[in-house]
């Protein structure tokens, strides 16, 4: 009988489970739990492990907030919880608690052809380091590189990293945002909230109030024309997202590729694809060369952290990917 074993992907709101083929990394029975149904991730957990009715003694769930050791307290949720104590209570022989962004850079040596989009550059070279940053509630980056037959993630907390203009425009945001916020890291514009940031800048700097809309308006309404305020912040949203992701290249050199996961950019493809996401990507003075020729791909795998998830703990249980 195949061994399987638990994968989690957990946010702010939702929490999603499946079980990982500890053979080949297939995902397979993915269900998705409310967090505000649960007291606590290990009663998710085991309401999982009871519908599935299966002997299952490894796993590894990646979290959206910084693993620094035993004590994990979620960022935008009220759970915290011991990883060893988990583990025990589970009856688990292995249990790995990692960052959502460790496990989107883990999914990328799973990934296949018909996952990816790409946008410009040539193609990846092998065993050079890669990127992963994408937009949702926050802005996760982390990088990945490949050492002595291992992937290696490298996680890291650059979505709060300063935002750099290089525009009169983006200047003119930077003020508004910096009279509000004091520090304007990246996370301010490249995230759903930072959207809405965007929209409130631009109409403010223009001397008018603000509508008080979310960030699925905005978009809607930058898609369909009704706001040249909305289209203005989608626009330029984009080519903050590729000036950030052409900001990861230069740091590592990731002629591996740089890879945006996350779910804010699909909902506008098309829109995003006519941008100048591109450009801000290679607008990089000097060293436009360096960057030109690294390709930008878009994750359109549906679970990329319980695939990252399965990759992490396949490895740590001495596989090679």
């Amino acid at each position: 009988m195949t061994q399987y074993a638990l994968v989690g992907d957990v946010g702010g709101t939702n929490a999603r489970l499946a079980l990982c083929n500890l053979k080949n990394g297939e995902i397979d029975c993915v269900k998705t739990y409310s967090g505000l149904d649960y007291p606590s991730l290990e009663a998710v957990v085991q309401d999982y492990l009871k519908e599935r009715n299966m002997n299952i003694s490894a796993g590894c769930v990646a979290i959206a907030c910084p693993i620094t050791g035993d004590w994990v307290a979620m960022t935008n949720h009220t759970w915290a919880f011991s990883i060893a104590e988990m583990k025990r209570n589970l009856g688990f022989t292995h249990l790995e608690i990692i960052n959502d962004f460790t496990a989107a850079s883990m999914a990328i040596p799973m990934l296949k052809p018909e996952h990816l989009i790409q946008f410009g550059g040539d193609k990846p070279l092998e065993g050079k380091p890669v990127a992963v940053y994408g937009a949702g509630t926050g802005l996760g980056v982390a990088h990945l590189v490949h050492v002595d037959r291992r992937w290696i993630s490298l996680p890291g907390e650059g979505g709060h990293a300063d935002f750099a203009p290089n525009s009169e425009e983006e200047d003119i945001i930077l003020e508004q945002l910096r009279s509000e916020f004091g520090h304007v890291s990246a996370e301010r514009v490249l995230s759903g909230p930072g959207l809405v940031n965007l929209y409130r800048a631009i109409v403010k700097s223009d001397n008018r109030q603000p509508e008080d809309l979310q960030p699925k308006e905005i978009t809607e309404r930058a898609l369909d024309g009704s706001s040249t305020d909305c289209r203005r912040a989608l626009s330029l949203f984009c080519v903050i997202m590729g000036r950030f992701g052409g900001n990861l290249a230069l740091t590592l050199g990731t002629a591996g590729g740089v890879y945006i996961a996350g779910g804010i950019v699909p909902r506008f493809l098309e829109f995003f694809k006519a941008s100048g996401f591109r450009g801000g990507f290679e607008d990089k003075g000097r060293l436009r060369r360096f960057v030109e020729d690294i390709p930008v791909y878009l994750i359109t795998h549906e679970q990329p952290g319980l695939l990252g998830a399965g990759a992490h703990l396949r490895q740590a249980m001495g596989q090679i990917l």
